[in-house]
This record gives structure tokens, sequence and C-alpha cells, in this order.
């Protein structure tokens, strides 16, 4: 059971409290783009996992995680590195790896630069803050199993997090929601347990989403047409598709 201990975990945003509660106990963790450290110092701290790697591509970060890490006193017990994505990490050297905070075009670069490598790390974190139609459809082609989804809100702004490991073909099966092809679209773009389990704070997104969306349409011009109106009209259609996941709730 993870300790309570308080400590930089109080600390924590909501975002990375989720991503906290993410991490199995006994882990080797490593967390690309780890910015000030705070999410490895506090898993350390509460003996979630006995150590972690903390890498980063710009050295400013780096150089304050390391200005953290050595003020909680865990310079022995987490390494940082600076590093282009998992460029730097080498094979088996971690059994859980966060990849969040950063864009989906971004994360699914970091997935692709090295495909036989990324697919052997046991488990992935991923936080992508757009495009996540994108991470999950590769995720999904590429061989990903689904194990868990979670969605939290802070200052306005909504953060889905997912949990996943490389399973081959077979994995296909963890994705797919009651509906038909639609349905599944907006599996992929609004994420499929979150849906199935008709998580509220989704739900708050959702309809979110379909106010911007729709009042995007009132401003277009009556004779718009192509790839704009389209993809607006899209995403009115898949919106309402996933709400409709909600009737009675």
């Amino acid at each position: 059971m993870k300790k309570d201990t308080g400590r930089v975990r109080d600390q924590l945003s909501q975002r990375l409290l989720a991503l906290y509660h993410m991490v199995d106990e006994n882990t080797r963790f490593c967390d690309v783009g780890c910015d000030h450290g705070y999410l490895s110092i506090a898993l350390v701290q509460d003996q979630v996992c006995p150590s972690a790697l903390a890498m980063d591509l710009r050295p400013g970060p780096l150089e304050r995680a390391k200005e953290h890490i050595a003020q909680a006193g865990l310079e022995g017990n987490i390494t940082t590195r600076l590093s282009d994505g998992i460029e730097k990490l080498s094979a088996e050297e971690a059994d859980t790896v966060l990849i969040s905070g950063m864009g989906g075009g971004v994360i699914h670069h970091i997935l692709t630069a090295d495909e036989e490598k990324t697919k052997g790390i046991p488990h992935l974190i991923l936080g992508p803050q757009s495009q996540l139609e994108l991470v999950r459809s590769y995720l999904k082609e590429a061989g990903y199993e689904l194990f868990s989804e979670n969605m939290v809100e802070e200052d306005g702004k909504y953060y889905p997090i997912m949990k996943v490991s490389y399973r081959g073909e077979h994995a296909k099966d963890s994705w797919e929601v009651e509906g038909g092809e639609d349905m599944q679209k907006a599996a992929l773009m609004f994420g499929p347990m979150l849906l199935s389990q008709q998580h509220p704070v989704l739900k708050e997104y959702l309809l979110y989403r379909q106010r911007v969306v729709s009042s995007i349409r009132s401003q277009l011009p009556k004779d718009a047409a192509g790839a704009r109106k389209e993809e607006v009209e899209r995403e009115l259609s898949l919106l309402g598709m996933a709400l409709s996941m909600y009737e009675g709730k």
C-alpha cells in the first residue's frame, strides 16, 4: 500500500497526482520530460519506487530537477539525464516510463523514434495534451494493450492519461467499445475506457468541447466548405455519439 507521508506528494498538482497513482509499486521509474522532478521525488520519498530516472531535453529544467532532488536528499536514488525522448534510456533500465506534459505529436515521435526499444518497456504512462486520436490510433495499430485511463480537470484544463503495454496483435481488443464503426472513432478521440466507464470528468470535457466547436461552426461563413468545415462537423458528430453513452446518467 502506498504510504501517505506528505512532503512533496502534498505539493503535486491534480495532474501529477493522477500520474502518481498510475505507477505500480516497486517499479523502476523513468520520467521523460521531468521538468522540476517533483513526481520522481514523491514516488521515491513515499517508497513507491526504489529508484527513479528523471530525463529532460532541456538543460534548464534538468538543473532545476537536480536542485530539488538534492534538497530532498535523494541524489543516491534519483538519477538525472539529458535526453531527447528515450534516446539515452538503456534497454531494461526502467519498468515504467512516463511521457507526459507535451503534445500528442511529440509523444508520437518519441514512441516511434526507436520502436523496438519502446516496445520493450513493460509499462508506458502517457499524457498527451493534444492529438489524442493520433496517439491512440498508433498505440492500437502497433499492438499496445490499454490497461487503464483517467482524466482530471485542473484550472479549467482537461488532462487525459493512459497506461499501456506492448502485447502484439491481440491487444487491439482492449481499445474496442460497444457500438458501430463511428463509435470506435469516438473512442479513439475521447478514450475507450473513459467512455465505457462513463467517466464524469470526460463528460464535463465533452460538454465543454461541444460548446466550443458549436461556437466555431456558428462563426463559419454560411457557404463555407472544405477541410475545416468537414473537421468541425466530424468532431460535433463524434461528440454527440460520445455523449450518448451518458444518457440517463
